[in-house]
């Protein structure tokens, strides 16, 4: 095994609670990591704007993977990195939405666009990234522009038939997967959660094996793949906890906390 030096957590359903507290015991455990001299960081399907909350009172001064991983920020929001969603990808994406009744967003790097205000997740998006959204009904006019594209349905099963569909349409223009039950989210290609672990790897000089990382939906899965530990919540699903080598608490109940527990336990094993 190799000791761990850096963690990277993914932010909802994993850092904070349902309702998106930052815990005591989660901002504790982020210090005595920093303190024994481990890295951290966060990536997030939120745009950059909604990662600031809370890398600021953690002290973070590594880069940040917003949209998924396919922008590197720093933690003053500056970019380091940004990839954009191909044109043709942002049309298919947008019809196909239309085709099966579902909700369209499309965020910019600064920006988030919406068509219509109707529906209960605009306004817990709101809440969660702490951004207002902007009313525009022609999405395809921020062709160009888009770092994210989101299908919103309270029919989760509709938008888990929708993912495979849209992925088939999409081909290797971009990338469609879930990030909570009532999103799936289109971001650039080749780029993901995945990638922002070896970019930070490579940033860092250290070996992806030396990384551990924290999720719970299947946009955490490609970090899970290239880290040298990955570690589930216990609020994930069971296909998700399936490919961690390590299942913490569930969210709401410190299962972020107890994670770096086991981080620190398992480094001081090792003699770290």
């Amino acid at each position: 095994m190799t000791r761990i030096q850096l963690v990277i957590s993914d932010v909802d359903g994993t850092l904070v609670t349902t309702d998106k507290r930052l815990t005591d015991r989660a901002r504790d455990a982020v210090a005595r990591l920093e303190a024994s001299g481990v890295g951290f960081t966060l990536t997030s399907s939120r745009p950059p704007v909604g990662m600031r909350m809370y890398s600021d009172p953690l002290g973070i001064t590594l880069p940040l993977g917003p949209f998924n991983g396919s922008s590197i920020v720093t933690p003053t929001l500056d970019v380091l990195e940004q990839h954009l969603i191909p044109d043709s990808a942002v049309t298919t994406s947008i019809e196909l939405f239309e085709r099966s009744g579902i909700d369209i967003w499309l965020f910019t790097n600064d920006n988030w666009y919406i068509r219509r205000d109707d529906g209960k997740y605009v306004a817990h998006e709101e809440r969660t990234i702490r951004f207002s959204p902007t009313m525009e009904a022609d999405l395809t006019s921020f062709a160009g522009k888009a770092c994210k594209i989101v299908g919103v349905s309270a029919d989760f099963e509709l938008l888990k038939r929708c993912e495979p569909e849209l992925q088939a349409a999409l081909g290797d223009r971009a990338l469609a997967v879930r990030s909570q039950d009532y999103y799936l989210d289109v971001t650039p290609p080749g780029r993901s959660k995945g990638t922002f672990v070896a970019a930070m790897a490579e940033r860092l000089g250290i070996p992806t094996a030396a990384i551990a990382t924290l999720g719970d939906m299947q946009n955490d899965l490609p970090m899970f793949g290239v880290s040298g530990l990955s570690i589930a919540m216990g609020n994930a699903a069971d296909e998700i906890k399936q490919q961690a080598a390590h299942v913490t608490g569930r969210n709401d109940d410190d299962g972020f906390a107890a994670a770096i527990d086991f981080i620190l336990e398992r480094n001081a094993r090792l003699g770290g």
